[in-house]
């Protein structure tokens, strides 16, 4: 059974092709294989991209519609974090409303907490769609 290399983002200025030829070449020795379904080449500046909950690509600013490269939660992440809030919130939940709010509590905060590093323009959980 291989041993995957995953979860890593390279960025190259011009030299994607080669830096991917490298990393497999070097992955190889160290008995890693590198999954080719997942594997692609991207431009950041023009393509979006998800990686470990987020997308990372272009954004707009609201002020003055400015371009800046910036990460929010992915569709995946929200549509994950809405469906664990559907399951706590559902009318046939029997727990005592105490219970039922620091569980929620938790999870929003924990949920907030990872992704409090993304771009400083607001995202908003529940606009749009997700």
């Amino acid at each position: 059974m291989p041993s995957y290399a995953d979860d890593f983002v390279i960025l190259s200025s011009g030299h994607a092709n080669e830096a991917l030829a490298w990393t497999k070449s070097v992955m190889t020795r160290l008995g890693l294989t590198i999954n080719e379904v997942k594997t692609s080449v991207k431009d950041a500046r023009t393509e979006s991209f998800d990686f470990l909950g987020y997308t990372f690509g272009v954004r707009f600013r609201h002020k003055d519609g400015r371009r800046y490269q910036g990460a929010s939660p992915s569709r995946k992440s929200l549509k994950r974090i809405k469906t664990r809030i559907g399951d706590l919130l559902v009318p046939g939940n029997m727990a005592q409303w105490p219970e039922v709010r620091d569980q929620l509590n938790t999870l929003l905060v924990g949920w907030a907490a990872y992704f409090c590093h993304g771009s400083c323009e607001s995202t908003r959980l529940f606009a749009g769609k997700a």
